[in-house]
């Protein structure tokens, strides 16, 4: 199977650097939902160099400039997950930024711990 990360569409590219791209998740889970993926392939985040975890995290500071600007959401999860027993169903390494709204769950203490509905059906 291809690796949709690596075949996205230029016109999919919301931000960019030397080494990494942001796009809005094809399955969000909130308005806003971000993906930050280096553009080698490579499969997980401890397979990243130090330049392109330098890279992703320099996009997630551009990613919620941009998200608060557009959406102004009340807060944020960011997220990797790594490896098929860590959730990862990509192999493609990417960093969910993940915008959080006020009211969007009951009780947002505990973060990511808790589920957040999908706005979207994830296959």
């Amino acid at each position: 199977m291809s690796c949709p990360f690596c075949l996205l569409p230029k016109e999919s590219i919301l931000l960019e650097n030397d080494h990494a791209i942001a796009f809005f998740d094809k399955y969000p889970v909130q308005q806003g939902h971000l993906l930050i993926v280096p553009k080698r392939h490579i499969k997980t985040y401890f397979d990243a160099s130090m330049a392109e975890v330098a890279a992703i995290h320099a996009l997630l500071h551009e990613g919620k400039q941009m998200l608060d600007a557009k959406y102004q959401p009340d807060g944020y999860n960011i997220g990797v997950n790594v490896g098929e027993f860590g959730g990862q169903t990509v192999m493609h390494l990417h960093v969910h930024l993940i915008p959080r709204y006020q009211g969007d769950i009951e009780d947002p203490r505990g973060g990511i711990r808790k589920a957040i509905p999908n706005l979207v059906p994830y296959p």
